[in-house]
């Protein structure tokens, strides 16, 4: 009893306040580099990609998913005809399609 002191006890209202505060601020910090960093970029990809998709027309000439270069053909609501080499056609569906390249790019090659 020499060296014990008195202890106060604390009410759990006022310790519990600033503990919960904090975890909620954590937790929307956290939730906010999230967005910023994974949500948000994917969905700008995925926006243009879908330009791009929408964008696409007869005569263009295109890299596909896979890496097969190829001209557009044809097109359909959900499926393109891609010309990759003299009577050779390959069915392919629009969302595959990689990037639009430029003019001559094939034959360049």
């Amino acid at each position: 009893m020499l060296f014990i002191e008195n202890a106060n006890a604390q009410t759990t209202s006022q310790a519990a306040a600033p503990d919960l505060m904090f975890q909620f601020a954590l937790f929307a910090g956290l939730f906010g580099l999230m967005y910023f960093m994974i949500i948000r970029p994917q969905r700008k990809r995925q926006k243009e990609h879908t330009e791009l998709v929408s964008s696409l027309a007869k005569g263009d000439e295109v890299i596909l998913t896979s890496g097969l270069l190829g001209k557009i053909n044809k097109l359909d609501d959900a499926y393109i005809i891609i010309d990759v080499a003299q009577n050779t056609q390959l069915k392919f569906q629009k969302s595959a399609v990689h990037a639009v390249l430029p003019k001559g790019t094939i034959k360049a090659i």
